[in-house]
């Protein structure tokens, strides 16, 4: 068996599959899921499907800059052009005016395109000094599903995560309990999702930010 820790290859569903066909179990989600999760739009479609609320923006990557412009308008600047399939920081560019729009719209493709072999981004709201909350999820080959609460990740350099605090400081216990029971509505989802593709459960464990508008935040990883 292999355990990938955390970060790079854990994340990549190439590594999943390569255990797999090698034969050889590989402690993390299945291939289906790390695929749903790792591109930002199928999340976000995952989450609204799941009845979870998800901040303003687009349902699906845009390549056109007078379409991504017309959403950026529909939301309403400031928004955030985001690259879908990756992150780090990169492919990632707040826009607060349309004037600003478009050099913004494509330096992100290309930062994307660059960074994640991928140009592809979306349109989301950015909102002004939110907190960024995450919620890690274990589950098992078994059914079972579980939060393991959440951590504070709003301590951050150009886009990327510097401190993570756990559990989270100065957050309501209601909103707490809201954000949790989103994130175990996700999981859920995208375990239903993997189970149908592949006819069996996301195996091991399930690790996934939780994308609610209640929970999100801009500039983030």
């Amino acid at each position: 068996a292999i355990h990938p820790g955390y970060g790079f290859l854990s994340e990549r569903p190439e590594l999943a599959q390569a255990c797999k066909e090698a034969g050889i179990r590989f402690v993390g989600p299945s291939v289906a899921c790390l695929e749903s999760l790792g591109d930002k739009t199928a999340a976000r479609a995952i989450a609204m499907d799941a009845g979870v609320p998800v901040l303003g923006g687009t349902r699906e990557s845009i390549a056109d800059v007078a379409e991504a412009r017309a959403a950026a308008e529909s939301a309403g600047f400031p928004v955030m052009i985001k690259a879908a399939k990756g992150g780090g920081g990169r492919g990632m560019r707040a826009v607060r005016s349309v004037e600003e729009f478009d050099q913004a719209f494509e330096s992100a493709r290309n930062e994307a395109r660059t960074a994640f072999g991928s140009p592809e981004v979306f349109i989301e709201k950015f909102i002004s000094r939110a907190k960024h909350i995450e919620v890690q999820l274990l589950g098992d080959e078994h059914g079972n599903l579980v939060h393991l609460f959440e951590r504070d990740c709003s301590v951050q350099r150009r886009h990327q995560k510097v401190v993570e605090l756990a559990p989270a400081p100065n957050l309501d216990p209601g909103l707490r309990d809201r954000i949790l029971e989103a994130a175990l509505k996700i999981g859920k989802s995208v375990r239903s999702q993997c189970s149908s593709r592949q006819h069996q459960t996301c195996s091991a464990s399930i690790w996934a930010s939780c994308i609610p508008s209640i929970s999100r935040t801009s500039p983030r990883r």
